[in-house]
């Protein structure tokens, strides 16, 4: 199956039709699917290199180790993270991480102080995060993602595959467990992400993530105290030409 069997861009019925199709399917078995079959050479996975990105990038490696692997470095990063990203490349034998960062010149206009985060918090978000990935994402047809449906109440109804504007967003793990990603890290002895000691469940930029306390959602450490729970790169078509 190809993509041209299916009309799917901008299209989420379309994609509706793809989750139902693909539900049964294993995610090792999508991922390669998705990259071998459906978008051949024009799909990229987006990683965090947080505390789960192990897995969706062992299966690329498992896959086609130069698939373009696009990672946002919003210059607010943990130091654990970025180390992080550094072991996963080395041992999975990842070729081709690409790394987008936000511009220089919008931060010196609108962020000098480094203190955006505190006052504007979705503001800091589009400069540092879902702008640099607009255009990093620029000429690519589908995108993988590594969210879950457990993560927080507001990704409960997480589905496969979603129509993004002309471009289509996968969820691979949209229905795996925290057991089953577990089992997935033990399986395959896949490093893990050095703040899971201190209890970072979720990890984003160094001012807006603090650990998750007992019974809280994963997510439950993002922007805490805020209204705010999703940086702001899902629930709205990425576009590098818009000022978002």
């Amino acid at each position: 199956m190809t993509a041209h069997d299916v009309t799917l861009f901008g299209d989420q019925i379309a994609a509706t039709r793809l989750s139902a199709k693909f539900a049964a399917v294993d995610a090792p078995k999508m991922m390669r699917l998705a990259i071998e079959d459906l978008f051949p050479g024009r799909i990229a996975l987006v990683s965090s290199f947080g505390a789960d990105s192990a897995v969706l990038l062992h299966m690329v490696s498992q896959i086609d180790k130069a698939l373009p692997i696009v990672f946002v470095d919003t210059l607010q990063l943990f130091p654990e993270t970025l180390a992080y990203r550094d072991t996963l490349v080395g041992r999975l034998g990842l070729t081709n991480v690409i790394t987008t960062k936000p511009e220089p010149k919008a931060l010196a206009a609108e962020d000098p102080e480094n203190f955006l985060w505190a006052k504007d918090p979705d503001r800091c978000c589009e400069l540092r995060k879902v702008a640099p990935l607009a255009k990093a994402l620029k000429g690519y047809e589908a995108w993988i993602t590594g969210r879950k449906r457990f993560q927080a109440l507001t990704r409960s109804s997480l589905p496969l595959f979603e129509a993004e504007g002309e471009r289509v967003k996968i969820n691979p793990l949209a229905g795996w467990t925290q057991d089953r990603i577990d089992a997935y890290f033990e399986q395959h002895d896949l490093p893990k992400h050095e703040l899971l000691k201190k209890n970072y469940l979720s990890i984003g930029c160094i001012p807006c993530t603090s650990p998750v306390k007992p019974g809280e959602d994963p997510r439950a450490g993002r922007w805490r105290g805020k209204r705010k729970t999703e940086c702001g790169i899902h629930g709205q078509t990425l576009d590098a030409g818009s000022d978002i």
